[in-house]
């Protein structure tokens, strides 16, 4: 049985069911290097939510690992010198593996890694960068930009790629086709599915009620990180210019413009406000809202996993064109609105308003299209890969 070494920076949730049904499979001999090894006790703290936390699912349960000491100054995933491992390529090198998965380049250990095992090892990789954010026309920064990036992944041997975009991405890059999977970007999907023992529909019913959410109202979602990136204000501003009484916008989430998005609820009674919800909570969180809205104006929002999730839910969405995801799974059950643009997305929220009708098949497209979004792809191409 081939050995295969995982290089990641923390334990996630959209991976760790991946690592686990990977060991179930038992195709593969693997063990998971966790190189933000101040993670270890489980808190995280996120500078976008502005917070420690730490999830209430396991992500540590049914698979090897190992958490690597961290020597950076200032440890985290928001800098290139944020992880540091010491004796990292001592530890894969006594695993010895015949190949190593790595997750992202964009860590000093990561690319060392990189660096090192290129030629000796097969090196898999795994990112979702995209090119949206990409300027058009001509510029030196773009230029050196691209020729660092065509040396990175001179070091790899395979890209597991998570759609259209991402794929773009590396073909621009130097990668040749045969070098490229499709792997696509996935959840945990029967966690999020309607469950008869927990009947998710019922629950968030029953939240709307107490949330004063009369059945007669049309109810927009956001849920994620109140932050620039993701334009939580765009969607604030397009919502508060329609005079529709029968509309309703919950914002779920927490982050660094907590204070912008209280003012504007201030302004609406018809924006609700939850803060930041746990992981066991989403499954019905994403049940209160009609239509689930990712407004994002990037740079960064490589895919948007919180897609997946409302898809799950069997919610028809609303993503804005830099959303990595929006070529892979907006098709017939929702819209795809320019980017940072007001009046196309109050134009798209209409349009789910005035189709009100159409909604219960964009809800059943999205469960049927999410379904061929699974773990179980990407398990499959990374033993295909090793």
């Amino acid at each position: 049985m081939k050995k295969l070494a995982i290089i990641t920076s923390h334990p996630i949730q959209y991976n760790a069911p991946l690592f686990r049904l990977l060991t179930e499979r038992n195709k593969l001999q693997l063990k998971v290097f966790y190189t933000w090894g101040q993670t270890q006790q489980g808190q995280v703290y996120d500078p976008d939510f502005k917070k420690s936390f730490s999830w209430d699912i396991p992500l540590l349960e049914g698979y090897d690992k190992e958490f690597v000491e961290n020597v950076s100054a200032q440890p985290g995933a928001g800098h290139f010198k944020g992880i540091q491992n010491k004796d990292l390529i001592q530890k894969i090198e006594q695993y010895n593996p015949d190949a190593l998965l790595v997750f992202g380049w964009s860590f000093k250990s990561h690319l060392e890694v990189l660096r090192f095992f290129s030629g000796k090892k097969k090196i898999v990789f795994r990112g979702d960068s995209t090119l949206l954010d990409e300027p058009e026309g001509f510029s030196f920064k773009k230029l050196l930009r691209r020729s660092f990036l065509k040396w990175v992944y001179r070091h790899i041997d395979v890209a597991l790629y998570t759609g259209a975009a991402n794929k773009d991405y590396y073909l621009k890059h130097g990668l040749l086709t045969s070098q490229l999977m499709y792997a696509p970007h996935a959840i945990e999907n029967e966690r999020f599915y309607e469950q008869p023992a927990l009947n998710y529909e019922q629950q968030a019913e029953q939240w709307r009620k107490e949330l004063g959410i009369d059945n007669d109202c049309f109810v927009f979602l956001f849920a994620g990180k109140w932050e620039p990136k993701k334009d939580p204000l765009l969607l604030l501003e397009a919502f508060c210019s329609i005079k529709n009484k029968e509309l309703r916008l919950i914002m779920v989430g927490d982050g660094v413009l907590k204070e912008q998005v209280k003012q504007f609820a201030a302004k609406d009674e018809r924006v609700i406000l939850l803060g930041f919800q746990n992981q066991q909570k989403m499954p019905v969180v994403y049940r209160l809202g009609d239509v689930f809205v990712l407004p994002s104006a990037g740079p960064g929002e490589t895919w948007g996993l919180s897609v997946n999730e409302a898809m799950a839910c069997s919610r028809p969405v609303l993503v804005s064109s830099k959303c990595g995801c929006a070529a892979d799974l907006v098709k017939e059950n929702g819209f795809v609105f320019e980017a940072q643009n007001k009046d196309a997305l109050v134009k798209a929220m209409l349009s789910f308003v005035d189709q009100k009708s159409a909604c219960e098949q964009m809800s059943l497209k999205s469960k049927t299209i999410i379904e061929q979004f699974t773990h179980e792809q990407i398990a499959a191409c990374v033993e295909e890969a090793v």
